[in-house]
């Protein structure tokens, strides 16, 4: 392991202005919203849409840093014979993985789930080095509520996930790799924005504690977390300016200064209130924070040019439009700099 190495890649992705942009989609999940605009969800048209994406110019080199791509898409080539990863490098962002088997109900733990894909990682996590990634993320779900009778989540629940981010980010490490964790508190339930911060806190407490354990150099990682945010049922919702309060003191709590970066991940928010409460954070809390805040955005970014291009090949420039705008919007709030005005003018 080459710490300097990773240690480069990993500020690299949480560069000024920029973010990554996760397209790592399930075949099931991607499927879902291929579903909604009435498109087949198949292998040319999961490339063709992703090609688009990668091929706008200006949004690639100038606000995204690194793209979070799935099994199946860093093996693809573009319909000209070209690697999509090679789309992705030579825009100057940094190709990365999605290697997580998904969540899995968990044994013993009524409501809990626990992220699988373990095994044979170290040979998975060579083999994606070689097409050319150079980060990778793991997502373990933490969800807010009941489990039977019994409070969730649970510390065996949290212990288990946690360990296994850790045991993932070592071997990542090993590989060259940078692990982005990714402990993401779920915005589904009626939980107020207090309650989130309790578990938030307490996720990332042992998360830095699994990886303390596993010898993972944190200078070597980035955290792709949830904001600290109410639930979307909670009666009780938070203002932009809460949000951003709060979720900047419960990572100035826990997540330790040697950290590169935070990248966000949208979660259940809007396009426009994912941007919003991002800029929050930075432009009214950038002088007191050790580490870069920045975004991975899936949806959020690319519910827009989804929609815009709809599967038409006449519709690329239009999906690419949406694509460059979201992606314009999301680095002004990385800067601390958006504003509803400009989110307006375009």
């Amino acid at each position: 392991m080459n710490l300097d190495a990773l240690n480069k890649i990993a500020t690299a992705m949480v560069a000024p202005g920029k973010g990554i942009l996760a397209a790592d989609e399930s075949s099931g999940t991607i499927k879902k919203r291929f579903d909604q605009i009435k498109v087949d969800s198949t292998a040319d048209n999961r490339r063709d849409y992703r090609e688009m994406l990668f091929r706008t110019k200006e949004a690639m080199e100038k606000c995204i840093s690194g793209v979070i791509l799935y099994d199946e898409t860093i093996r693809q080539n573009a319909k000209d014979g070209t690697p999509l990863v090679r789309l992705i490098v030579e825009a100057g962002s940094i190709p990365g993985i999605k290697v997580d088997a998904g969540a899995k109900a968990m044994a013993a733990f009524p409501g809990e789930q626990v992220t699988e894909g373990l095994d044979g990682l170290r040979e998975r996590l060579a083999e994606y080095y070689k097409l050319g990634a150079r980060f990778a993320k793991w997502r373990a779900v933490i969800d807010i509520g009941l489990g039977g009778d019994r409070a969730i989540p649970t510390y065996g629940c949290l212990r288990a996930n946690m360990h296994a981010l850790a045991r993932y980010a070592a071997l990542c490490q090993e590989a060259s790799i940078v692990p982005i964790v990714e402990p993401e508190v779920l915005m589904d339930g009626d939980h107020d924005i207090d309650r989130c911060f309790e578990v938030t806190e307490l996720t990332l407490g042992l998360l830095y504690e699994e990886l303390y354990f596993a010898r993972v150099p944190l200078e070597g990682t980035i955290l792709k977390p949830n904001m600290v945010i109410a639930g979307k049922k909670s009666a009780k919702q938070a203002s932009t300016a809460e949000i951003a309060e709060k979720t900047v003191k419960c990572f100035r709590r826990a997540v330790p200064a040697a950290v590169p970066g935070i990248v966000f991940l949208s979660g259940g928010q809007s396009d426009e209130e994912a941007t919003e409460n991002l800029n929050a954070m930075n432009a009214g809390y950038r002088k007191i924070m050790p580490w870069a805040l920045s975004f991975s955005y899936g949806r959020a970014l690319q519910a827009a040019p989804l929609k815009a291009w709809s599967g038409k090949a006449e519709n690329v420039a239009a999906g690419q439009r949406a694509f460059l705008h979201r992606a314009k919007m999301n680095g002004l709030a990385q800067l601390g700099t958006w504003s509803a005005a400009l989110e307006k003018a375009a």
